[in-house]
């Protein structure tokens, strides 16, 4: 379980709330602006144009107090600077490769931390990342034509792209491999891998099963297997439960069978 959930909000063009002098503010402002969004700095005239998102960075507890109830009282989401308990969101440390952004938050508990963790993979990621994504969108029309379907199109990306993959993301330079890679590639066939666990504990798994449930089209789970387990999946990768020894043999992509610890 999350305690927040992580968006990213498109504010181009559009009426921000700042409130607030200082350097909390000043910060603020300018990160709505590097956002494209306007700011506007009184709160009822924000009310008025339709803002959606309010900064609150007043000194005074009760002006912040009282300018935050009357912006959520208005409909808007407000951030209170150095204030969690008033806040509808937070704002993460933000890793820039546009348009590949990382968030890091740590949900109002210690901006320092997620300021270490963000400096630390800004060393790991290539500054050309973002033509990677650029290029990797302009290049939809030639994977939906070179893998019609769907399935066989997002394994082929994740093989691309995992670990020394052509298309790995941290080797600087990934994306000029992209043509060569719709040229040459072959299509994804069908991998059904089991997995034992060691325990209930997400930690427990290793890099490679990480990617491997993080790559998988279907999951067989036997009966009992820890929901946090099966949590580090995807989303939208298929479930089923595994009520026989063997699981079918009519299943198309990368097939996970995850059993429980301790069986063989």
């Amino acid at each position: 379980m999350i305690d927040t959930l992580p968006l990213f909000h498109r504010i181009a063009g559009q009426p921000v709330i700042v409130l607030g002098s200082g350097d909390a503010a000043e910060a603020k402002r300018r990160l709505v602006e590097r956002a494209g969004g306007l700011v506007i700095e009184d709160l009822q005239e924000g009310i008025d144009k339709g803002a959606r998102l309010a900064f609150i960075a007043h000194d005074d507890e009760k002006s912040a107090q009282a300018d935050a109830v009357r912006a959520r009282c208005a409909g808007l989401l407000v951030n209170a600077a150095d204030r969690p308990e008033l806040c509808d969101f937070v704002v993460p440390s933000i890793l820039d490769r546009n348009p590949v952004l990382l968030a890091i938050g740590t949900g109002g508990a210690s901006a320092g931390l997620a300021k270490a963790l963000r400096l630390r993979l800004e060393t790991l990621l290539p500054a050309r990342l973002g033509r990677l994504a650029d290029a990797l969108y302009q290049a939809r029309p030639r994977m939906r034509s070179r893998w019609s379907d769907a399935g066989d199109r997002r394994r082929a990306l994740d093989a691309a792209l995992g670990e020394g993959g052509v298309l790995d993301p941290l080797v600087d330079g990934a994306d000029a491999a992209l043509d060569r890679w719709l040229d040459g590639a072959e299509d994804s066939a069908t991998e059904r891998i089991e997995i034992v666990l060691r325990s209930d504990d997400p930690e427990d798994l290793t890099l490679r099963e990480a990617r491997l449930l993080g790559s998988a089209d279907v999951i067989w789970c036997e009966p009992g297997v820890a929901p946090a387990v099966i949590d580090r999946a995807r989303a939208d990768a298929m479930r089923r439960t595994l009520t026989s020894e063997k699981a079918p043999d009519d299943e198309q992509g990368l097939i996970i069978v995850l059993r429980q610890p301790g069986k063989d």
